[in-house]
């Protein structure tokens, strides 16, 4: 993960360099999801994100917007949840409102055929932060460390203020937990930012 944040940090640096236009500002939304994985509720719940955004801006109508979130993400287990994953144990039994807390880094590429209005999509790197205590006791593994998104979505430009809509789909397996099935995160993500 080191390793592909200052691959990450370099390549932004280089795109700053020759940039055209840089905004920067705070951000906050909704995000609609769930996991994906047997065992998991298929319904979505409401979970959020807050943090901030740089725009850097090549041309009027290509740029990219590397973003830092706090991004929580809430699901409900089933009735057979135990039962499936007999070797969490008596941990199981707290499964059934689940939040996990990222820190999130979306790269997206962005593209405006007119001033007003952006559609973006592009890779959401996550690092789990911190697992709900009324599901996880301390030193418990049953989520991977790390998250790999896509995301893809539009952005209305009106003067300072972003309006945004996202999809988001989890492409790795966040369970860590042996003869499992692959858990995905998934979801919508709402949101308002500011360009200041």
């Amino acid at each position: 993960m080191n390793k592909y944040l200052i691959i990450l940090f370099l390549t932004i640096a280089g795109f700053s360099a020759s940039a055209q236009g840089i905004k920067i500002g705070p951000k906050l939304g909704a995000n609609v999801g769930k996991i994906d994985g047997a065992g998991f509720d298929e319904k979505y719940s409401l979970g959020y994100h807050v943090g901030g955004f740089v725009q850097i801006n090549f041309s009027k109508k290509w740029g990219i917007q590397p973003e830092v979130l706090w991004n929580q993400i809430s699901t409900d287990t089933v009735s057979g949840f135990k039962a499936l994953y007999q070797n969490l144990g008596n941990q199981a039994d707290n499964f059934n409102d689940l939040k996990l807390n990222y820190l999130s880094i979306p790269i997206l590429l962005n593209y405006s055929p007119a001033k007003v209005i952006t559609f973006q999509a592009g890779p959401q790197f996550g690092i789990l932060i911190d697992k709900s205590s009324t599901a996880l006791q301390n030193g418990s593994n049953a989520f991977k460390n790390g998250d790999l998104s896509l995301l893809g979505g539009v952005q209305l430009n009106l003067l300072k203020l972003r309006v945004y809509g996202r999809y988001m789909i989890g492409l790795n397996d966040i369970s860590d937990v042996s003869n499992s099935t692959k858990w995905r995160n998934q979801g919508l993500q709402v949101g308002l930012g500011l360009a200041l």
